[in-house]
């Protein structure tokens, strides 16, 4: 398998399909490089170069128990970039890969960097706080570390069968191959990580990372996102942006990459070829 090794230590797996233009993609909480698969065959059939990595403590990346935090996540992405020196490329974030992706732009730079988009993205900030009085309070993302602990097999098939689908919906019907293969992405990766990592998309800050970034940015939100809530995320990330452009989606639940693939992919070429 095609890995990397960080400084201290961790190796982490990456998928690198295609010539042409890259374009990388950062996946969401507790999943993996395979949640890209649609993307990336998308992508690659028409001429692009399509990466995508497993995040530290996830899929088949190392599962150690440190550096589960947005500024180890943020330099592992940018080890891949140098390991394979990638140039103008496009980077594409859903859900707390959007918070690596701006993460990583603000923390290393634009230089190899052409435009990015982040989809049911975590940022600015998820966590109430006394500055952010519409964030969801922290005793949310305290019961899902809870549940994790308790059983995380069976959380995790409850979320991927309701909210992050919007399954839960009366419209909508449910797909068990898209609940199972959820399911076994989340359950590839390390307890530890995933517990971690609740803490690394609901309580970093984003607000500064977003100043930074000067690039083309397309933030890409359902107004139906269980997850993610559309009020408290997408327009406050495209406002601080000093060139984002915002798209809703009607309807549309957290996971729209894989149930909406076809119109979030034809959005993002023509984003991307904009």
């Amino acid at each position: 398998m095609p890995t990397i090794t960080t400084k201290d230590g961790t190796e982490i797996f990456y998928k690198d399909w295609g010539s042409g233009q890259p374009i990388v993609f950062s996946h969401g909480w507790p999943l993996s490089a395979d949640d890209w698969d649609t993307q990336m065959l998308f992508f690659l059939n028409r001429g692009f170069r399509v990466i995508a990595h497993d995040r530290r403590g996830h899929g088949r990346s190392s599962q150690g128990g440190a550096g589960h935090d947005m500024d180890h996540y943020a330099d592992d992405l940018a080890s891949i970039t140098e390991h394979l020196d990638l140039k103008n490329a496009v980077h594409v974030g859903h859900s707390t890969g959007g918070g690596e992706v701006v993460h990583y732009i603000a923390r290393h730079g634009e230089s190899r960097v052409a435009k990015a988009a982040i989809l049911s993205a975590v940022p600015p900030l998820m966590v109430q706080t006394p500055s952010n009085q519409a964030g969801l309070p922290k005793s949310v993302f305290d019961n899902l570390q809870q549940q994790l602990a308790a059983n995380r097999s069976q959380f995790y098939f409850d979320i991927a069968s309701g909210p992050f689908y919007g399954f839960n919906r009366p419209d909508r019907k449910p797909s068990q191959p898209v609940v199972l293969n959820w399911w076994r992405q989340g359950m590839m990766g390390g307890a530890k990580a995933h517990y971690d990592g609740i803490v690394a998309f609901s309580q970093t800050d984003f607000t500064e990372d977003l100043k930074k970034i000067s690039v083309p940015v397309l933030v890409m939100h359902g107004d139906d996102d269980q997850i993610v809530p559309y009020a408290d995320s997408a327009p406050l990330s495209a406002k601080l942006l000093r060139n984002g452009t915002l798209r809703t989606y009607k309807g549309f639940p957290h996971g729209m990459p894989t149930t909406e693939a076809e119109t979030i992919n034809v959005d993002l070429l023509a984003f991307i070829k904009g």
